[in-house]
């Protein structure tokens, strides 16, 4: 009998340089000096309705860095409609050493060796996990070989520097692209799974 294995997703926005900082809000994340904040915005209806029906409507387990998680908590915790419903019934993994209270429903810190942790998450039975935003978590996430599957939305906007997706992942890393979609204005959804490589 083999072990249960649960897959791990990345779902981010990115521009079309690769940053994934701050696509909500001008003073989302504003460190690295950072001044472009909220270039998905004016994306932002359409695409949420897609991320919805393409990413959201099956059951998911969150897993969240605690920057992104205190963004999310203050957000829906007290939101309304489906989408906040969701949220606030999935269970939230929060990698964290120094949150001492996770008031949100359904949270618990995951804290010490991260890597070690959600792999251990991985190989309980239950539903997918999901990454959301979460910048320095998903560093960690790709240089371990913990992920599954990117389900990337790439808006048509070149920002400059910024954090961005694969800022510091090395090594090679085959992928299988399995959806794809755009939305009337121009974004693109692209969702990939690893792949067997194929050689060089």
């Amino acid at each position: 009998m083999t072990n249960p294995v649960r897959d791990l997703a990345i779902l981010t926005f990115v521009t079309l340089d690769g940053v994934m900082q701050a696509p909500a809000q001008p003073d989302e994340d504003v460190s690295g000096g950072f001044t472009r904040g909220g270039w998905a915005m004016a994306y932002w209806e359409e695409v949420m309705a897609q991320v919805g029906a393409e990413a959201m409507a099956e059951p998911y387990d969150l897993l969240l860095g605690r920057k992104t998680y205190e963004l999310f908590a203050g957000h829906f915790t007290s939101a309304e409609g489906d989408e906040a419903h969701l949220l606030n019934q999935a269970r939230k993994y929060v990698a964290t050493n120094t949150l001492d209270g996770l008031e949100w429903n359904n949270s618990v810190a995951v804290s010490g060796d991260v890597a070690a942790e959600v792999g251990r998450l991985k190989a309980q039975d239950g539903p997918l996990l999901q990454v959301h935003g979460s910048w320095q978590l998903i560093q960690t996430l790709l240089a371990n070989d913990l992920v599954d599957e990117l389900r990337l939305w790439t808006f048509p906007v070149i920002v400059g520097p910024g954090k961005r997706l694969f800022g510091e992942t090395s090594g090679r890393s085959d992928l299988k692209l399995v959806r794809s979609s755009r939305t009337a204005n121009g974004v693109v959804m692209s969702i990939y799974r690893r792949a067997e490589p194929s050689g060089l």
